[in-house]
């Protein structure tokens, strides 16, 4: 299997981790010293340098104190390797108040077009393949005024382990999303030669999912959302393996870090995992955004199918209002000058729109996100650790200053012909 899964292109490859494996860390060192540590020993350390974090985190910016912000980064590793060669298909911001132990979320589209750490301009998804850890921390520090300086990285073989160790997941679903699933868990499955049951007939409805369908789940675009929408569902996904994880016995814990620990690569030192570990049943799950919330779509020759901030400076300071409640919120030079240098580097020819830019418009003519945005489902936990969506959204308008988490309709235009076919699903990055 292996063997098979190395000559498959990657553009194949599940393209969905996502913070559980932050949950994992903290709560598998939640026990006593000796055993913490022979479960953290399996994590592998890959240190960020330290020119550049310097380098990274611009001194222009006063930082909120009382703040853990950690990048988690989802790979598409073959090989088992988790440094750089991996291109991190699911990016995340997750921010810790360690005062209030609420946790927020912000999804960072991997196909945003950013300053990676050398200068270059390209999707954010690129940063982690080029450079490793440094370039993916770095990414997000110098593109959205971030102090991050911790980060976890996982590879995607993990999620179905850990989402069968907690039981599964209900989960309600639309007539799409069955569809999309079903067809989604032939491949999950063979990948990752966990079996599943077919839902038949394809109606939505409350499911009870195992861990190939609900990989298979969060990894679903083709539906009202897009790409935007695939993210929500991953948060949906994270969320009830945060709850239930909180709620596990340490012997299923231990389970789920033998297996999961050595697909985690990390900065944390294991004196840092124990003292966040210590508070780790206090934490709570609160909103999530998707980054840039505001944003349009571009084929860029050398680039392919990217997402544009409209503009970078203003998706920075809503994200500093939603993380931080900083309402002032001035962005730094550097992403005044980041903002800059897109706009004319797209004005200039520099990075000239394809031959598919005229057929991608045509398709989806009110695809510009600032005039399409939507309310983002109010993702909540109940009781007994399974996650919905709260049915009472309201639309906002994204220029508003309000606190409400919105994200950009991105129409469905197409059914997909073949799910087995080359390429189609992941594009042309």
């Amino acid at each position: 299997m292996l063997k098979k899964i190395a000559g498959w292109s990657w553009k194949k490859k599940i393209i969905v981790i996502i913070c559980v494996v932050l949950t994992l860390v903290l709560g598998a060192a939640g026990a006593v010293f000796g055993y913490a540590a022979s479960k953290v020993n399996k994590i592998q350390k890959i240190e960020v340098k330290k020119e550049t974090l310097k380098e990274s985190i611009t001194e222009e910016v006063e930082h909120k104190s009382g703040y853990l912000n950690v990048a988690v980064f989802g790979l598409d590793s073959r090989d088992g390797s988790l440094d750089k060669g991996n291109r991190s298909d699911t990016i995340m911001i997750v921010s810790l108040n360690q005062e209030t132990y609420e946790v927020k979320m912000v999804s960072v589209y991997r196909d945003t077009f950013m300053r990676l750490k050398d200068g270059s301009y390209n999707k954010a998804n690129a940063a982690y393949s080029y450079f490793g850890p440094d370039g993916g921390v770095a990414l997000l520090n110098e593109n959205m005024d971030m102090n991050i300086e911790k980060y976890v990285s996982v590879n995607f073989n993990a999620l179905v382990d850990v989402i069968d160790a907690v039981g599964g997941m209900d989960l309600e679903l639309t007539d799409a999303e069955v569809v999309h699933m079903n067809n989604y868990c032939v491949e999950t499955s063979e990948v990752t030669g966990k079996s599943y049951k077919k839902i038949e007939p394809e109606v939505g409805g409350s499911y009870h999912l195992n861990g190939v369908q609900a990989v298979s789940y969060a990894r679903i675009r083709y539906t009202d959302g897009g790409d935007a929408q695939r993210t929500v569902r991953q948060r949906i996904v994270l969320l009830n393996i945060m709850q239930k994880l909180q709620q596990m016995d340490l012997t299923t814990i231990n389970k789920i870090a033998d297996s999961v620990f050595p697909q985690i690569a990390t900065n944390f030192s294991f004196t840092e995992i124990l003292n966040y570990a210590k508070d780790f049943q206090k934490y709570k799950v609160g909103e999530t955004l998707g980054f840039p919330n505001t944003r349009y779509s571009k084929m860029l020759s050398g680039v392919g199918s990217t997402e544009i901030a409209d503009t970078l400076a203003s998706n920075v300071a809503e994200v500093h209002q939603f993380l931080f409640g900083d309402t002032d919120y001035q962005v730094s030079g550097t992403v005044k000058g980041i903002d800059d240098e897109i706009k004319d580097a797209l004005s200039s020819g520099k990075y000239e729109e394809t031959d598919e830019t005229e057929k991608e418009n045509e398709k989806s003519e009110d695809k510009t996100s600032e005039e399409t945005n939507h309310t983002e489902s109010n993702i909540e936990v109940t009781e007994d650790g399974n996650a919905g969506t709260d049915s009472g959204n309201s639309s906002a308008d994204s220029g508003s200053g309000s606190s409400a988490v919105t994200e950009p309709q991105q129409p469905d235009t197409e059914t997909p012909p073949d799910y087995y076919e080359e390429d189609y699903y992941y594009g042309d990055d």
